[in-house]
């Protein structure tokens, strides 16, 4: 599975309220809730972004309560990837579960900028910035994580099998 787009750079302690401010939790359609991903950080997110784009960031992404909208709302807009230096620990989880490609690469969060094009090689872990013609070695998920993601989630997993 391979992924390529442009990149929204974002810095540390990125937290789910910022992913999905809180007082749009009561949307009803994963659609409406996608309208307002990053809204207070970056208000011309949903606008600017293209399906196929990644999001690049720091230490500690997806910090703060453990709902599973903020992997959700990223997905649903149409990220391909996040990288980052490190993940909140749910939220590595909760991305997993809903079937959000992440990846975790120091070297990547430092180096990439707004704007660079970048693609990502989910089986080797390889990312290549296109535009500076930089890699970057992260650890792949193992096959069966890898399965979890391609299938749209742990859920859909299950039901296939």
């Amino acid at each position: 599975m391979k992924a390529e787009g442009r990149v929204f750079q974002y810095g540390n302690n990125i937290d789910t309220d910022v992913i999905i401010p809180a007082r749009y939790l009561n949307l009803a359609s994963k659609q409406e809730l996608a309208a307002h991903c990053m809204e207070d950080l970056d208000p011309d997110f949903v606008r600017k972004m293209q399906p196929g784009d990644l999001i690049v960031a720091g230490k500690n992404f997806g910090c703060g309560s453990s709902r599973e909208h903020a992997p959700m709302v990223i997905r649903e807009c149409g990220v391909s990837c996040v990288i980052a230096a490190t993940f909140a620990r749910i939220f590595y989880r909760n991305a997993i579960n809903i079937g959000l490609p992440i990846l975790e690469c120091p070297a990547a969060s430092e180096d990439i900028r707004e704007g660079d094009r970048v693609s990502v090689d989910f089986d080797t872990g390889v990312i290549c910035n296109l535009t500076t013609g930089k890699t970057y070695q992260a650890q792949p998920f193992p096959p069966f994580i890898q399965n979890i993601i391609q299938k749209g989630g742990l859920l859909n997993s299950i039901r296939e099998k």
